[in-house]
């Protein structure tokens, strides 16, 4: 069978540099840190205080007061950029098919919020068991993806897709399959994460995981640099609205880019640490790049991973230079996650949309906070330090790669 070709429609941003796609994309662009000390929890006896959170964020601004108490803070994400993404999309109920229209989402975690207070309510009582009943429902990951479908009617594909911090890659590419092959003809996609809590700083903070800068938070997140120490938690969502090009094309919708392919691979080798040699980073980005039917050249942007731990980003700048060779250094390299901190779940969707806008506008958003070169990365790459930068973009890659050692690639490219 022919498969169909997919396109970018519609898009939604819920991120701690703002809280549509426009601020999202402004902050990107302009070299913003969203990192700040932590308001949602009492941090003062943590390793860590701050973190990149979604700024003054108020659900019943964008929902029903009496709905927003029955969801965890992911789903609330989840809700709102997928009314940004339809809105975006142009999607109603008279130019699509709601059974052939699917939503395929993503976290990495789920409603950790929910469960640390429910667990600490029934641990500070009697021993009696008194649970919130929603609190199963508003815990489990899946939810965000059912209620998306419940809030606009959309009846096609539904479930939700976790491989850690590259949980929403793996679910865009899940949605480009399910389209290309035919079984729905718009699927929104992406990921939500909501963790910035005593569990999920506390829990991170026990593996070493994160950056311990607390005497300046906005520069904590330093990929590529020689003090990284560590990464900085992040929370939001991303919304992407994929679709057939023949449907897309039917109904008039705007075109972001096309989607080009993607790759899954597993590391097999340690639990939380990358192949020391990139090895399944390396055979992902070749993956995508065959599932594309593109050449190594034919990329000139890649959204790393580069989460500003010691270990990731020599790995994955190992795997760049085995699968580019000589093109690495035509490459333009950046790690949103010095701004954005890392979202976890929604990171993969989030660095997509980045890759999306580079391709539109023909931008590079650059590796903030970059102070000292690290010798054992070379100098001839260029990791857009500091400052975006202007160049045509044909093709960009995003790499997000998981705790388990899962990993995942998508690549999107100028729509022709």
């Amino acid at each position: 069978m022919e498969l169909k070709r997919v396109v970018v429609t519609g898009i939604g941003a819920l991120t701690p540099l703002g809280k549509t796609l426009d601020e999202y994309w402004d902050g990107l662009t302009n070299g913003v840190s969203g990192a700040d000390f932590i308001k949602q929890f009492d941090c003062s006896k943590f390793k860590t205080r701050f973190a990149c959170e979604v700024k003054d964020f108020d659900p019943t601004t964008y929902l029903d007061r009496k709905e927003a108490r029955k969801i965890d803070r992911f789903t609330q994400f989840a809700l709102v950029v997928s009314d940004q993404a339809v809105q975006d999309a142009g999607i109603n109920k008279d130019n699509v098919d709601v059974d052939r229209v699917g939503v395929i989402f993503a976290s990495g975690i789920g409603g950790l919020i929910t469960f640390q207070e429910e667990v600490v309510n029934f641990a500070n009582g009697d021993g009696t068991p008194r649970f919130n009943p929603f609190f199963i429902p508003k815990m489990i990951l899946d939810i965000a993806a059912g209620q998306i479908s419940m809030r606009h009617g959309f009846r096609g594909p539904n479930f939700a897709v976790v491989s850690a911090c590259a949980s929403s890659t793996n679910a865009i590419i899940d949605a480009y399959d399910n389209i290309r092959l035919g079984k729905a003809d718009i699927v929104l996609t992406g990921g939500s994460e909501a963790v910035v809590s005593a569990a999920g700083v506390g829990g991170f903070n026990a593996m070493k995981a994160l950056s311990e800068r607390n005497d300046d938070p906005k520069t904590a997140s330093r990929p590529f640099d020689k003090d990284r120490d560590g990464f900085v938690m992040g929370e939001g969502a991303g919304m992407l609205v994929l679709e057939s090009l023949e449907h897309a094309l039917k109904r008039g919708a705007k075109i972001y880019c096309e989607i080009a392919g993607g790759g899954a691979t597993a590391d097999a080798h340690h639990i939380t640490a990358p192949h020391p040699e990139g090895l399944g980073a390396k055979n992902v980005m070749s993956a995508a790049l065959r599932d594309a039917g593109l050449q190594a050249s034919d990329i000139d942007y890649i959204n790393v991973h580069g989460t500003s731990t010691p270990l990731g980003d020599i790995a994955e700048t190992k795997a760049i230079m085995s699968v580019f060779g000589e093109h690495a250094y035509n490459l333009n390299i950046s790690s949103t996650k010095s701004m954005t901190g890392h979202c976890l779940g929604a990171a993969g969707a989030l660095e997509a949309i980045a890759c999306v806008m580079s391709v539109v506008h023909d931008i590079v958003p650059p590796t903030i906070n970059h102070f000292t070169d690290d010798p054992e990365l070379d100098p001839k790459l260029n990791f857009t330090f500091n400052k975006a930068q202007k160049r045509t973009v044909r093709a960009a890659l995003s790499n997000t790669f998981g705790f388990g050692g899962h990993n995942a690639s998508v690549i999107v490219k100028k729509y022709s």
